[in-house]
């Protein structure tokens, strides 16, 4: 048994079709058999009010932080957020698990079908098992004293055991330049891999201000939890290039954030590594410094871009469309179209998905949603959102 579906216009994960005569087939389990014209589909069609198209890949998330909602002020800077953020972790099991199935079940019915999940700790495993969505999990360690790198990968792959254990993909990754030092990152680099590396990048300036002269709102930070930044020396150069090489022998990268990131970073990223992803997140710039990723110069540079919500300590919602909306809101002249390839076939390339999820082609199974009430002009409006389909 098919399933016939024709909408208004259809996104196939890297254009948009606006002649509203096609139709999409699917078997019922929501795998496609093809795109063909209405005159060829014959009877069952089910007309749809939008634009179809394939599920949202979120790059970025800490779904282990949802019980977080609404915890930690907005606009205190990265520095302070960190802060606050160590203590509030803790909380009730039944409380964090609670929290991680009601962020899930959100995401799902807003369209995501796949997720690039840090992980510091076991406990999203149990909801994930249930394959609700696909997850590739990014076990996150840090701790800035070298003397502690082995027991640090230790810990890390570890936890990494225990999700390959569960059947769910899983990579040890480090948090960000400024939290891991040469001698874990060295360790990290040898098990990468075939593996997607994903990293905190360049979130606040000070992270530049660290590597560069080692002066600005870390070295206080380290003050403040007892670590002594004796064995570091400024690297004289950014926070992204000073951790590159231990991360050039990846197979893709994600780099997350990205506030303060120049066309050198960048362009030393293209010179470096061979499938390189520039992960945004501008509703978590805006909750934490009040920034907005530089979009322009990643598009004029011809970088990957995709887009993850992070969490829910450090958002509004867990809602694709929000981010777009967020970023054209700075940036009206992006085309719909691209901004959509960003959340669905790059997502779907950077976590490795793409052989099943990400476009609308023969034999994947993407999952399908539909946008509704776009403009006029097919622009994403306030009054824009998703309806999942399959």
């Amino acid at each position: 048994m098919y399933l016939k579906f024709k909408p208004q216009s259809l996104f196939t994960g890297h254009t948009i079709i606006d002649s509203g005569n096609r139709v999409v087939v699917t078997t019922k389990d929501g795998t496609i058999v093809d795109i063909i014209s209405a005159s060829e589909a014959g009877e069952d069609i089910q007309e749809l009010d939008g634009l179809l198209c394939p599920g949202f890949i979120n790059a970025h998330c800490h779904l282990e932080l949802s019980h977080l909602k609404g915890a930690i002020p907005t606009e205190t800077g990265l520095s302070e957020f960190v802060k606050q953020i160590v203590p509030k972790r803790a909380a009730p099991a039944e409380v964090i698990e609670a929290a991680i199935e009601a962020a899930e079940n959100e995401m799902y019915n807003n369209g995501i079908v796949a997720v690039g999940d840090i992980c510091n700790t076991a406990d999203t495993i149990a909801a994930k098992t249930k394959g609700k969505l696909a997850y590739y999990n990014f076990v996150e360690i840090y701790g800035l004293d070298p003397l502690l790198a082995a027991q640090k990968m230790k810990e890390g792959v570890l936890l990494q055991m225990q999700y390959e254990a569960a059947n769910l993909k899983a990579v040890v990754i480090p948090h960000a330049s400024y939290s891991v030092p040469a001698a874990l990152l060295q360790l990290l680099a040898n098990k990468y891999g075939s593996h997607t590396v994903s990293i905190h990048n360049q979130e606040t300036k000070a992270e530049n201000d660290f590597f560069e002269n080692k002066k600005g709102a870390f070295v206080d930070m380290y003050a403040r939890v007892g670590v002594d930044l004796d064995f570091f020396t400024p690297t004289k150069t950014t926070s992204l290039q000073s951790v590159l090489p231990y991360l050039k022998d990846a197979a893709k990268t994600i780099w997350v954030h990205n506030s303060f990131t120049s066309k050198s970073d960048i362009h030393a990223v293209q010179a470096t590594t061979t499938d390189a992803y520039w992960c945004l997140c501008p509703s978590a710039n805006q909750y934490i410094e009040n920034t907005m990723p530089p979009v322009q110069l990643l598009r004029e540079q011809h970088a990957n871009i995709v887009i993850g919500t992070d969490s829910y300590a450090s958002n509004w919602s867990l809602n694709m469309l929000n981010e777009l909306k967020r970023i054209q809101l700075h940036n009206s002249q992006i085309p719909l179209a691209e901004m959509l390839t960003w959340i669905t076939s790059n997502g779907a390339r950077a976590l490795q998905m793409e052989n099943k999820l990400g476009s609308i082609e023969p034999g994947k199974k993407p999952g399908l949603v539909l946008i509704k009430n776009l403009s006029s002009a097919g622009q994403l409006e306030t009054k824009t959102y998703v309806e999942k389909i399959i």
